[in-house]
């Protein structure tokens, strides 16, 4: 992959941002390019909605203070309803000083963030953010913005990975560990597939729930042996994890997984749920390579018993 795409590993850390300009220095060359930026989400199954509350984003130009930009207009947003490769714009076509950049940061308003579970009536549970309104949520890395050109950046925030029930812990029902990624627009593509699901629960092996259509697993790399999701093992846990359409009545149904960098990717599904903290040992079926190449829409053979 590309090093403009490299994946971010997040955190949000404890501390007090220092240094934090309005509009502050950039490159020295005084050069500037066009920066967009925008938040979709890696689908989840458990909740009805997460919302987020984003007040602003900081960019560290690698030569330069912190640039800050105002997320008002954006506001609350529920990130379930950023799927399939649906985005929600953070800042667009803002004049920035053109170079590399080592960190991005949103800043969020804890207050003002929930999630839903379907489960239980869509009854409103508070989301911890560990210090989501002081240093916030923390990209870093390296990417750059091409001067006298318009660059396009999306934030990736899989939800499944970074929604954590503390089990007591007092700053919410819910916690927010941020599981993201950051990837170039220009170098990105999706994979649709569809899943014969009436098919695969033929099969006395699949264990289907009745009401529950499951989820195609994405790894990075050809040939990789799916796995659970389970963030707390050794492994190649899956990139996403993606429901699958269940309005087909047919017993087809529709899955995709978008926002991908180029390159081969094995997909798999099962029908059974996930849970990310437990080693559950999933059946999988339709295991195969899929090849994703930039601005493409890659389609996936049907996945079936």
């Amino acid at each position: 992959m590309k090093s403009s795409t490299k994946l971010f590993a997040i955190s949000a850390l404890t501390g007090a941002l220092a240094a934090c300009g309005g509009s502050g220095g950039g490159s020295s060359s005084g050069q500037t390019g066009s920066l967009s930026v925008g938040l979709t989400d890696a689908p989840t199954t458990d909740l009805s909605s997460v919302h987020i509350a984003f007040n602003t984003i900081r960019l560290k130009h690698a030569d330069g203070e912190w640039l800050e930009y105002s997320l008002e207009e954006t506001g609350t947003v529920d990130l379930l309803t950023l799927q399939g490769g649906v985005t929600e714009p953070l800042i667009t076509d803002e004049e920035v000083p053109a170079g590399e950049y080592k960190e991005i940061r949103l800043i969020v308003d804890t207050d003002n963030s929930w999630v839903t579970k379907s489960s239980e009536g869509d009854a409103r549970y508070t989301l911890g953010v560990p210090s989501g309104e002081q240093s916030g949520l923390k990209l870093k890395g390296s990417f750059i913005v091409a001067a006298d050109a318009s660059t396009d950046f999306t934030i990736d925030f899989d939800v499944r990975k970074s929604i954590i029930d503390p089990q007591g812990n007092a700053q919410g029902d819910f916690m927010l560990k941020p599981v993201l990624r950051l990837v170039n627009n220009l170098e990105v593509g999706k994979i649709t597939g569809e899943v014969n699901y009436a098919d695969i629960n033929q099969s006395t092996e699949a264990n289907c729930s009745a009401n529950y259509e499951g989820s195609v697993y994405v790894y990075e790399g050809a040939d990789v042996e799916p796995i659970d999701l389970n963030v707390n093992r050794d492994g190649n846990n899956p990139l996403m994890v993606v429901p699958v359409n269940d309005d087909d009545a047919d017993g087809f149904h529709e899955w995709t997984a978008a926002f991908l960098t180029e390159g081969t990717y094995t997909v798999s599904y099962s029908c059974q749920l996930d849970d990310n903290e437990m080693d559950e040992g999933l059946t999988f079926y339709g295991t195969q390579n899929v090849e994703v190449i930039s601005g493409e829409t890659t389609e996936a053979t049907m996945i079936s018993q």
